[in-house]
Order: C-alpha cells, then structure tokens, then sequence
C-alpha cells in the first residue's frame, strides 16, 4: 500500500488549525481549518463529492501571503448537514460560522471551485465584504456541458465492502469527470476522492445543474475571475464566459492549458499563481 498520500495529508492537518463552530441556533457545527495568519483573510470553498481536501495542493502556498480558511460545507466532510439543505441553508450556516471565526463586517476574498463556486457567489450576497471573486470551473452556469463518459457506481461495491472494486470505479469517475484522463489520478487524489464521497451527505447535483449562477454574478459589484482547465467536461469555457462575466471591465477569464476539472490539483504550479496575483491587487482596507 502507498502511504505516502496518507503522510502528506497528515501534514497538510499537522499545519492546520481546526475550528469546528457550533452555529447558533441550529443543531449544526461547522469545521474549518485555518493556514497561515499573517495576511488578509481568503475563504477556500470545495466542491461536491469534495471536502476541503480539494485544496490539498493550494492551501501551504496561499498561506505564505494570506490567512487561508478552509471549510467542509455542511454536509460533507467534518462539517454536520444532511440531505434537507439548499444553497440558502448551506450560505447562512457557512456565513455565521465565518463570522464567528474573522468578525461580521471583516472584509474577505473568496475562491470557489465547482459547487464551492456556486456557493461562493451566493455567499458574496449575504456576506456584504467579499471584495473579489475568484471562481474555478464553477457549477451552475445553465450552460452546456462536455461529458466524456458515464461515471460508474461506486456505492454497491463499498457496500460488499470490496475495496479493490470501490478504487477502480472511483479511479474511473476521477479521470471522466474531475482530471485530464486516468493516466491523472494519482494516490492522493484517489485517497482525497474516497474519503469525500463516502463522507458526502449532501448532493449538489440538482442545483449544480440548474442556472442560478448568471444571476447572482449579476448583482455583484467585485471583481470576478473565472477560470476553467482546458479539457473541463462541466462547461465549454469559451460559451460559458458571456453567461457569466457580463462586466468585462472588472472580470478575468483563464483558460489553463492541458487540465481538467479539477485544475487546482491537476495544475497547482499554475492556479497558485494565478490566484496570488488575482488576490494580491485587492488588498482589504483597514476598518474604520
């Protein structure tokens, strides 16, 4: 057995701080992980199937320039939640608990991926002081998509318990949907991929698919940046854009050659530094 992904997953928990808030007046608790404390706060929201492991090879450089938070949305992971969320009750839990953590009105930057995206967005509406968006493949655009296979099921093999039947489908479902080809799915994002979906609570899919995003980016007035790895099944980049980032004048659009879905983890070198240099230009000014 490789254990390697278990050893750098262990640091990556080794270096974190865990807050797991209780939300006020729910019977909810919400688990955060904390990098860094010598920047301006960014907020790191995974996807669907994910947990904030989807950040794995992100979080360590962003924390050398910023305080990074890195939650488990309600119902996966850590985090508490099940199948009766909507993106409402995912935005207020994850709003208060952030809250709790950097004040109510501290200002904050946020970087979404897939469903996280989505999420992201709905949270800049209640959350007055997100002063930049930073969106990775994100759900919900409404637009086409570019699928290359069927995802296969994992949850009968899990059920007999065959571990070895369970990897392989998962390692099926790992190069269809979220990398650039099985040939991409190394240990560590077969480990991360297994202990998310089997952690998973709550399924996005319904609202991943719908076409709330368009919306919600229309009534925000921040920077946006959005970007798409190149062979991304979940959108074609180039029709999705317009849907999305209708104020060019404060809006990025990245295409990361050669990376799939999941470009984070596929492309680290390349989304680490495109995010700080997307994050570094806004600075949060002083509260006054």
């Amino acid at each position: 057995m490789d254990n390697e992904p278990l050893r750098f997953i262990a640091e990556l928990e080794r270096l974190a701080e865990r807050h797991d808030i209780a939300v006020p007046g729910t019977d909810a608790r919400i688990a955060w992980r904390r990098f860094g404390s010598g920047g301006p706060p960014v907020v790191l929201l995974h996807g669907g199937h994910g947990s904030w492991l989807h950040w794995a090879r992100n979080v360590q450089a962003l924390a050398a320039f910023h305080t990074v938070w890195v939650p488990d949305l309600p119902g996966y992971g850590n985090s508490t939640g099940g199948a009766d969320l909507t993106l409402e009750s995912i935005v207020a839990l994850l709003k208060t608990s952030l809250d709790c953590l950097i004040g109510a009105n501290a200002r904050v930057q946020v970087v979404g991926f897939s469903f996280g995206g989505l999420v992201a967005a709905a949270l800049a509406m209640e959350h007055g002081a997100v002063c930049s968006l930073a969106l990775l493949g994100p759900a919900g655009h409404g637009g086409p998509r570019r699928p290359q296979g069927e995802l296969r099921p994992w949850q009968p093999a899990h059920v007999r318990g065959n571990a070895q039947a369970l990897d392989d489908a998962l390692r099926h479902n790992l190069g269809v949907q979220m990398l650039q080809g099985a040939h991409s799915v190394d240990a560590a994002a077969l480990h991360i991929h297994r202990e998310a979906c089997l952690r998973t609570r709550f399924r996005s899919k319904s609202l991943s698919r719908a076409g709330a995003l368009p919306a919600l980016l229309a009534r925000y007035a921040g920077p946006i940046l959005l970007a798409w790895g190149e062979h991304d099944v979940t959108a074609v980049p180039e029709t999705t854009r317009p849907l999305l980032a209708q104020r060019t004048d404060s809006s990025r659009f990245v295409v990361v050659p050669g990376a799939g879905h999941w470009v984070q983890y596929e492309a680290a070198a390349d989304i680490n530094a495109l995010l700080l240099q997307w994050l570094n230009p806004f600075p949060l000014p002083e509260e006054t």
